[in-house]
């Protein structure tokens, strides 16, 4: 066998063919829970934020609980996962997450909803690291590309949340059994993936680096995906509230605009592998750059609800590639540690966007404010060829044949 972590998954009467592709369906389904968690919450904004009488600004402060949970637990992830492996991190993170999604929905006011965001943010931002590694991991024992696929889930788990977020919103049931139910359905289904993860001795290296050294395709890199991440943290949180308060649409249509997005960032992520393989990574970075940034331009610019579905369908799009291509181009340029300290760069941004827009919000109006998204889009049109430093045709044949 041509990798030693290969000879780990001998044993137990599977073959490793059997193992890799158990191990890739429990990935595929923690991304679609971590995708149908977060739109949970995000379909039900606008409900909490006016069951508590918050203003934008006041919501943008709770929201800031996210970036607070999740900056510390990113790091401590990915140092439990050098030392014990990706598999633990990712059974405690995702379990986590799932208890952590009803806090919102019983906050009795801004503080507490800023605690309930924190934990909520510190388990997303583990499981988050943990299961990208596992995926990592999976790739490398298949020795084919599976990143985008993986991404595909989440926007298919986002849809769905959303999707049944609106219905849910429409018929006047309240977040708190709506977290509930979701909270109850995601444990069983993390319970029910376990069984497939590798085992953790596949990816602990304990002498590995904690963090890699900063080149200019790094910088590159990690600028993309602060501006990305930006805006997906940015359209995920605000084009409800954008579609209530702006365009004065009913609760259920508010909290559909987000699966529109997410339906469009799955199709192009299911696609995403073949369009790399034809047109390349830095064409489709600088093509979809410009494809959201013209999305934008519609659904701003023409200030109605049809525009602004249509717009958000051509980000949703545009941006569909551009990460999973980004975190692939980090871990040719800089291994583990590279795809570390993008992820981490651009989650910084994920996390700061959702408040700046609510600051800018409030000073300007919600309309103006979510514009930035505008400029930040066109990033990839000029720093595209960043992805050039590591751009990879697949992998190599990996040898794991059935022993």
């Amino acid at each position: 066998m041509s990798d030693p972590a290969a000879s780990i998954l001998v044993g137990g009467g599977r073959t490793i063919t059997n193992r890799i592709s158990a191990s890739r369906n429990a990935v595929l389904l923690l991304f679609f829970l971590h995708g149908v968690i977060f739109a949970t919450w995000v379909s039900r904004i606008p409900a909490v934020k006016n069951s508590l009488g918050l203003s934008a600004s006041v919501l943008g402060l709770a929201l800031l609980g996210v970036a607070i949970g999740s900056i510390p637990a990113m790091p401590l992830a990915g140092w439990l996962i050098s030392h014990h492996g990706s598999r633990p991190v990712t059974i405690f993170a995702s379990l986590g997450f799932c208890l952590a999604l009803p806090g919102m929905a019983f906050a009795s006011d801004a503080v507490t909803l800023g605690l309930a965001l924190a934990l909520f943010g510190a388990t997303a931002g583990a499981m988050d690291v943990a299961m990208n590694a596992h995926g990592v991991a999976v790739e490398r024992l298949a020795g084919r590309s599976m990143m985008s696929l993986f991404h595909a889930m989440f926007s298919l788990g986002g849809m769905t949340g959303s999707a049944i977020g609106g219905l849910v919103a429409g018929n006047g049931i309240s977040p708190q059994a709506h977290f509930i139910a979701v909270c109850a359905l995601a444990l069983l289904c993390t319970l029910l993936s376990m069984r497939g993860l590798l085992p953790a001795s596949v990816d602990a290296t304990p002498h590995a680096p904690a963090f890699a050294r900063i080149t200019r395709p790094l910088l590159g890199l990690g600028i993309l995906a602060f501006c990305f991440l930006l805006s997906e943290g940015a359209m995920a949180d605000w084009t409800a509230v954008y579609l209530r308060q702006s365009l004065h649409t009913d609760p259920g249509t508010a909290a559909s605009g987000y699966a529109f997005f997410s339906a469009a960032m799955a199709l192009g992520r299911l696609m995403g592998d073949r369009l790399v393989d034809r047109f390349g990574s830095a064409f489709l970075v600088r093509a979809g750059s410009a494809l959201a940034a013209a999305g934008l331009s519609i659904a701003l610019g023409f200030h109605t609800v049809g525009s602004a579905f249509v717009g958000f369908v051509a980000v949703g799009a545009g941006f569909s590639v551009i990460v999973p291509i980004l975190f692939g181009a980090a871990g040719r340029a800089g291994g583990g540690a590279g795809i570390s300290a993008v992820t981490t760069t651009g989650y910084f941004g994920f996390l700061a966007g959702p408040p700046m827009i609510g600051f800018v919000a409030d000073a300007i109006n919600l309309r103006a404010a979510l514009g930035i998204l505008i400029a930040l889009s066109l990033a990839g049109v000029l720093l595209g060829g960043a992805v050039k430093a590591g751009e990879q045709r697949g992998f190599p044949a990996a040898a794991l044949e059935d022993k």
